[in-house]
């Protein structure tokens, strides 16, 4: 048996991120093939005539994908 050993998160829960198509707020994070995959909330944008459908957009991202906004 091997032992693999990561770097700790570099974001934090609560942590606004940017990323190539907006930003948003980091909701939690699990470690992924030697890495950090975070789920991002997306920021709210105007709201539209007919209203919110439901739970806002969240995406899974990579560390590699994300900087500190």
């Amino acid at each position: 048996m091997t032992a693999t050993f990561i770097a700790g998160p570099k974001f934090r829960q609560t942590q606004w991120v940017g990323f190539i198509g907006g930003e948003g707020v980091v909701r939690s994070y699990t470690p992924d093939a030697g890495s950090w995959t975070y789920l991002i909330e997306m920021t709210l944008g105007p709201k539209p005539n007919f209203g919110r459908v439901g739970a806002e957009t969240t995406v899974m991202l990579n560390e590699a994908d994300l900087r500190a906004a």
